[in-house]
């Protein structure tokens, strides 16, 4: 079934230095760009990210320091980047977690802005696990029959995410609960939590107050905690290893609490 778009989907993967959001680095990005008519656009770009790639993140993506030496940095091809993603809703598998925060981070360390309230984000890994429980390969197995060539390969890896929506859409169309292709209702189900910022540190609760979701203050309203219980929680937040995008989160809540 192909995707009922409004305007450009990006499906993108990337590939880095490790799991770290807040330290680690991009080393490759592949997108595939679906627009409204059917035309697609595809691209990989690699970036040198200026340390040295421990030997366990090569042993899942294949990618060495000497493949990288002579590729621009991310900042250098930030803005190139921005532009795949500028006016686009953004689709990825386990991105709500990983992929779309490490880009954000690396957008921000940039100096480029990333917007996460101009896209609307599809997880195709949490459709998948709603439904089946798996993971990308066992996921182009079960729905598209075959499986994936080269795993752990960015470009692949973004090619069979896109492939796999299109097959979980099909496969779903004749459920009790179809999967409906619509971006916006997609984005929607592949969300487990309604997100603040894209860590998912803070989140909305049942009467769509911004909720603390980790640490000691967990299920506490973020109001609560800057206004009452604990006044200096905005200050170790901003001096503690938390990621770029729920800082500026914070930062707005902060801005918002005090000024009431």
């Amino acid at each position: 079934m192909e995707l009922n778009l409004k305007r450009p989907l990006v499906v993108f993967d990337l590939e880095s230095t490790g799991l770290n959001i807040t330290e680690d680095r991009i080393i490759e990005l592949s997108y595939v760009k679906v627009y409204p008519n059917g035309k697609e656009e595809t691209n990989t770009f690699r970036f040198n990210p200026e340390r040295t790639i421990p030997q366990q993140a090569i042993a899942v993506h294949g990618i060495t320091n000497e493949d990288l030496v002579n590729e621009p940095t991310f900042k250098q091809r930030a803005h190139d980047i921005a532009r795949v993603f500028e006016g686009s809703d953004i689709a990825g598998f386990n991105s709500n977690h990983f992929d779309i925060p490490l880009l954000a981070q690396e957008m921000s360390k940039a100096g480029v802005s990333f917007d996460p309230s101009q896209h609307r984000f599809i997880d195709v890994q949490t459709i998948y696990h709603k439904r089946e429980k798996r993971d990308l390969e066992a996921a182009c197995i079960f729905y598209c029959g075959h499986p994936m060539e080269h795993h752990h390969s960015a470009a692949d890896d973004a090619k069979t995410t896109l492939e796999v929506l299109k097959a979980q859409l099909d496969h779903y169309a004749n459920d009790a609960e179809p999967l409906q292709n619509d971006v916006e209702y997609l984005s929607s189900y592949s969300t487990h939590n309604r997100n603040v910022d894209l860590a998912g540190r803070i989140i909305y609760n049942e009467q769509q107050q911004p909720v603390f979701n980790f640490g000691k203050h967990k299920g506490k309203t973020v109001e609560d905690v800057f206004t009452k219980l604990d006044y200096g929680y905005y200050d170790w937040m901003m001096k503690s290893d938390f990621a770029e995008n729920t800082k500026q989160v914070i930062t707005k809540l902060y801005i918002q609490y005090k000024k009431k």
